[in-house]
């Protein structure tokens, strides 16, 4: 579900770091923009710093993107958040969020890499998605039980995460998905940074109520044109129904 197929893509083609870098700034801004700039009552902002530093992004480009998204300073963040949403190779649905300071310009690139991907096409389907609270952790320990976890920190369901399946996760810890209701991501996540978790996704995003059977040619094409948006400079979330 989600982005799963971007951490198999990972394994084999690296983004390149000036971008990884580039879209960890602009998720720290959006996240500061939409939740503030402490990261104590940010649970996304919590989760973006975490990632950034741990991809060795400069304390002060930190510091710079958390204070553009706030507001704090003279250099204040102006940027539009769009949805498009269409349809990667073999009918897979998909979601693609994007934060851009130029609309005219971000939309048509969005819709020409829709049109001229391997028979990918644009269209509504917000319908095949839920639209939910995602938060992704993991915890050293080894007899944890995400289940209980998930009970006591208030999500609706949860699922088991690995090391292959999101590559922030350590490959001995044991780590878990949990699904919320879109008000009570903070709220999970903090019952989970205080109770042993590392929190390494804390957002609202799509999952696919139904997922289209594929061969693995036809994976790696999805994989392919679904590759493709995530390169986009102003693409900052792929939501795909593909397991």
């Amino acid at each position: 579900m989600g982005r799963q197929w971007l951490h198999a893509k990972r394994a084999i083609v690296n983004l390149k770091k000036g971008q990884v870098v580039g879209k960890l700034a602009k998720e720290i801004t959006v996240a500061a923009k939409l939740g503030g700039a402490d990261p104590a009552g940010n649970a996304r902002l919590h989760a973006a710093v975490e990632k950034a530093r741990k991809a060795s992004v400069t304390r002060d480009a930190i510091e710079r993107a958390i204070a553009k998204g706030a507001g704090l300073g003279g250099d204040r963040l102006v940027m539009d958040h769009v949805v498009f949403e269409g349809y990667a190779p073999h009918k897979v649905a998909v979601i693609a969020e994007v934060y851009t300071d130029n609309h005219q310009r971000t939309a048509p690139e969005i819709r020409v890499l829709f049109k001229h991907g391997v028979l990918g096409a644009a269209g509504s389907n917000k319908f095949l998605f839920d639209h939910v609270g995602l938060v992704e952790a993991h915890t050293a320990a080894a007899d944890a039980d995400p289940e209980a976890a998930a009970i006591e920190a208030g999500a609706n369901d949860f699922a088991r995460l690995t090391s292959a399946e999101n590559d922030d996760i350590p490959e001995a810890a044991t780590g878990a998905r949990f699904l919320t209701d879109r008000t009570a991501v903070h709220a999970v996540s903090a019952w989970l940074r205080t109770h042993g978790w590392q929190v390494v996704t804390s957002e609202l995003g799509y999952v696919a109520k139904q997922f289209p059977v594929l061969s693995d040619a036809q994976r790696a094409e999805v994989g392919e044109f679904l590759q493709q948006l995530e390169d986009h400079d102003d693409v900052q979330r792929v939501w795909a129904a593909v397991k």
